[in-house]
């Protein structure tokens, strides 16, 4: 399929004379559509649904960047001389017209098989003519290779189940959901495999307004700017989860972000991996970005010399960044990207026992990075994924999996093995459009140390080949972000008060002087607070002390500090408390005290200064 992409500020058409016996009934009259992207469209021979699907599903994220929700699809045969039969033709161009109404775009068709005349003016800017070339089953031209484990993923046959912390599995139609509403919808969101959104989600809104981060309109979708608050959170996850698996014993190294698509072993494992890839070119080399620190790191481990006395060996690396490119119609906000940042740990170990009871390790290192980054087992749902071969010889490692989450557990089973892991388990956040996005995960890998050659010597002294275990413990930090605005949303929905964890708050204490005769008094407040590594501003802009007040509340600083004469001369500071009920969120403590409270309440997790001015008046608008 051949397509002409332009963003228009108005096409106008009319049919003139039929160009086949076959062309469609149309009126002929003059038709006219205003702000949209036209699609002169070409079917090919040997096109499909998939083809259809696939360019509708680009499209879509392009109309997101640039806020339009229009599009004709203009059949347009002069793009190709390999052209499909009109029939078949037809088909195509309607099936794109009907899947893109399914994802809420505004979607017209230009009657096929006419002579027409017409009138385009075409937008200024420099995305707005962009070629496209999309072939069944291949890579898109400029873009993406389809592994066989992702045509194979949309083929498997799946079975499931939920398995209950007593170890009874109960297909998933016939168990009872009271009290699992969550599950419940993780369920349906799951078997569905319907992954497109429909509407904005509130994260992103949330994201906006303050100033963490938003879409980059000059980049491929799915890539973002993280302004200096967003930057501050997203760093202080990294470096939380970097110490808590270091502390399990990873080791931590870095490896390149491109590889060779034609090395033996990397091409072999590109097509065991359900994502699709970004390709590009160096001199006389096609290299894809990576999708996770698999390649570098097994490379790295194919080349040590490795004893039995080493394992179960750990391996860690922090990817900035990890590339998929994920259809773009799934693409939304920090939940679903293209480019993110992976925490990605491996393990070897000497057999399946030794896997077993390392992964039992790694599920709760999971549990207490998720609950360190401020979500609790109640804002996520366990899924386990394993070949029925599997589940058979190890039941009980399965079941003991789901007494450590202690509620009850989706399971898929597969009847036969696709992929390269025999077992997949998967922390999933529920979000408030009902879509789940994987967090934590651990997968155990039968195939990839022989066929990238990793070895280590056994106590016979003989090579042997070794199982991997894959685990990133948060899962891609953008979501971990995603997945706490959206909790803080569901709690202001509910009543509650929206707020990040203390330690993630980019302000901590915003200071308020009641006058600008308290402005030095504020501002020594905070310069106080800085020293004592507490994230502290204040407000010298002249706008009425309710208003400043009111802007800290909007943006959660948790710790609100009014400054005046009473509490100079007393030495008590008057302090609102956003984790405290509004009705008595007031308080009276000293600096010390609240220096104290906020150490307390961020123990053992990093802290790192906020780089922007610590007066209002003198930082920039970075949103609205």
């Amino acid at each position: 399929m051949k397509i002409l992409q332009l963003h228009s500020n108005f096409i106008e058409y009319r049919p003139i004379e039929k160009e086949i016996p076959s062309a469609e009934e149309t009126e002929g009259r003059s038709y006219r559509l205003e702000d949209l992207i036209v699609l002169f469209t070409c079917v090919e021979k040997g096109d499909n649904i998939e083809v259809a699907r696939r360019a509708i599903e680009e499209v879509k994220g392009f109309l997101e960047n640039i806020k339009v929700n229009r599009i004709l699809i203009y059949p347009y045969a002069h793009l190709s001389s390999n052209l499909a039969p009109p029939s078949e033709a037809l088909r195509i161009l309607e099936e794109m017209r009907v899947y893109a109404s399914s994802l809420g775009i505004e979607a017209y068709r230009a009657p096929f098989g006419w002579c027409k005349e017409f009138s385009i003016s075409v937008k200024g800017h420099p995305l707005a003519e962009q070629f496209k070339s999309i072939s069944p089953g291949e890579r898109a031209e400029g873009g993406e290779v389809v592994s066989k484990a992702l045509e194979a993923e949309e083929k498997i046959v799946s079975h499931w189940f939920i398995i209950k912390p007593d170890g009874s599995m109960i297909p998933v139609d016939e168990f009872d959901f009271s009290g699992h509403e969550n599950l419940k919808k993780f369920a349906a969101y799951e078997i569905s495999k319907v992954r497109a959104v429909q509407q904005t989600p509130p994260h992103v809104t949330l994201m906006r307004r303050l100033e963490l981060a938003d879409y980059e309109d000059a980049s491929d979708p799915g890539n973002f700017r993280w302004y200096p608050k967003g930057n501050l959170i997203k760093s202080l996850i990294e470096e939380f989860v970097t110490e808590k698996v270091t502390a399990y014993g990873a080791l931590k190294v870095e490896t390149p972000i491109m590889y060779d698509i034609k090395h033996p072993a990397l091409a072999n494992y590109l097509h065991r991996f359900p994502a699709r890839q970004y390709i590009v070119k160096s001199e006389d080399k096609e290299l894809f970005l990576r999708f996770s620190a698999c390649f570098g790191q097994f490379l790295m481990l194919s080349d040590a010399q490795i004893s039995y006395r080493h394992l179960p060996l750990k391996i860690y690396e922090l990817t900035h960044y990890s590339f998929r490119r994920e259809k773009s119609g799934e693409l939304a906000g920090l939940r679903r990207l293209r480019a993110f940042t992976m925490p990605d740990c491996h393990a070897l170990c000497a057999d399946m026992e030794q896997a077993k009871e390392e992964a039992i390790k790694r599920f709760k290192l999971s549990m207490e990075t998720l609950e360190g980054i401020g979500l609790t087992r109640d804002d996520y749902e366990l899924a386990i994924r394993f070949t029925k071969d599997f589940y058979e010889e190890n039941k009980d490692f399965i079941v003991s999996l789901v007494k450590i989450f202690g509620k009850p557990a989706l399971a898929e089973m597969w009847d036969e093995r696709f992929f390269y892991f025999v077992l997949k388990w998967e922390f999933n956040f529920v979000d408030n459009l009902d879509k789940a996005s994987a967090l934590s995960t651990d997968q155990i890998d039968i195939e990839n140390a022989e066929r990238y050659g990793i070895t280590y010597v056994d106590e016979k002294g003989e090579k042997k080949y070794p199982l991997i275990l894959h685990c990133s413990p948060s899962g891609a930090i953008e979501r971990d972000i995603y997945a706490l605005l959206e909790k803080a949303y569901r709690i202001q929905k509910m009543g509650g008060t929206p707020m990040l964890p203390i330690w993630l708050s980019p302000t901590q204490v915003r200071v308020i002087p009641v006058s600008e005769n308290f402005n030095r008094e504020a501002e020594k407040i905070a310069e106080e607070l800085i020293r004592r590594n507490i994230r502290a501003d204040w407000d010298d802009r002249p706008l009425t002390m309710q208003k400043k007040i009111r802007e800290a509340e909007m943006e959660w600083i948790p710790f609100i500090v009014v400054v005046g004469q009473e509490e100079i001369s007393t030495g008590k500071l008057a302090v609102r408390d956003r984790r405290i009920r509004r009705e008595q969120r007031i308080r009276r403590m000293s600096l010390e005290e609240l220096v104290n409270e906020i150490k307390k309440e961020t123990e053992g997790k990093p802290f790192k200064p906020l780089t922007l001015p610590i007066a209002l008046s003198k930082r920039p608008r970075f949103y609205g």
